[in-house]
């Protein structure tokens, strides 16, 4: 089992249940309200951890309450947070309303906009080539492409996923062993309308691989050397996809850094995936290694 070392946000979550979207002006009765762990790098991080990876995570909270409570969660279940710096800003908040299954979200970044360089490079102090590193779009851009490449340069094998959507981490393509998008982002990261057409040109930017998750179509993965479609995994109704996607990168990652074939990979995302949107909220809708094995064991028989 390699090392991962992941650069990313932590957000507290606040979410809730709505009917529908609610006009201006209009006050709406939701239900179900809830304050859980969230962020996209926080949530990759959990996800690593409760699947047996071994996770090094860095960030920034604030010296608050939400603060404590992230890291404290984190440390629970077995990521190491002592490189996530305590900043004099507010802990992030990510405010989510859940309609219909799907989510709506908007954030104040707070302490995750304080992340830069000095972060990458103290994270990565004790790296060796062979590691794996992720990093995600929640954070100051300059700084995320920093540390993809003090990543690649010392030899990680770096796994970039593009969200949210930023069309100025166009640069740091190049620095992707394998990049995650999903249709959107895809769209944005390449300019180009197709799927196979934007594969194509991440590739041409320098990105070693592309897998375009593409929600109940499954996956695409494209290389140079190889293009096959990954699974959509149906385990039960989809009630929230808060951290689906997060969820889908750690367990990649995870099973990459044991030294598992990508194809394996992918379909053992997909099923922890597919888990998680039969859960509400974010770190709280992650199986662990325990519950992914067996349905995985399971699904293998029947297949």
């Amino acid at each position: 089992m390699k090392r991962i070392y992941l650069l990313g946000s932590l957000n507290m979550d606040l979410t809730i249940r709505a009917p529908y979207q609610p006009e201006s002006g209009e006050t709406l009765k939701g239900s179900d309200f809830m304050i859980t762990p969230g962020g996209k790098g926080a949530n990759q991080a959990c996800a690593c951890a409760k699947l047996g990876g071994q996770i090094l995570m860095s960030g920034c909270v604030g010296k608050d309450e939400f603060g404590d409570r992230l890291l404290s969660g984190l440390s629970s279940v077995g990521a190491d947070v002592t490189r996530v710096r305590r900043t004099e800003r507010n802990t992030g908040v990510a405010v989510i309303t859940v309609i219909d299954g799907d989510n709506r979200i908007i954030l104040d970044e707070g302490a995750n906009g304080e992340v830069c360089e000095e972060d990458a490079l103290r994270l990565l102090s004790d790296a060796e080539a062979g590691d794996f590193f992720m990093t995600q779009l929640e954070n100051p851009i300059p700084a995320v492409g920093a540390a993809l490449r003090i990543a690649k340069e010392r030899g990680l094998f770096t796994v970039f996923n593009p969200a949210p959507a930023n069309a100025k981490a166009r640069d740091f393509v190049g620095y992707a062993d394998l990049i995650t998008p999903n249709r959107k982002e895809l769209r944005l990261m390449s300019g180009k309308d197709g799927i196979e057409e934007g594969c194509e040109e991440l590739l041409r930017l320098g990105a070693g691989a592309v897998l375009v998750t593409l929600g109940s179509e499954g996956s695409l993965y494209v290389s140079k050397d190889k293009t096959f479609r990954g699974p959509c995994i149906d385990v039960g109704k989809a009630i929230d996809t808060t951290a689906a996607g997060d969820t889908f990168c750690g367990a990649l990652t995870v099973r990459l850094a044991e030294g598992c074939d990508i194809e394996e990979a992918v379909g053992f995302a997909a099923l922890c995936s597919g888990i998680a949107v039969t859960r509400r909220g974010a770190q709280t809708s992650i199986p662990d290694r325990k519950q992914a094995d067996a349905l995985w064991e399971t699904r293998k028989k029947q297949v």
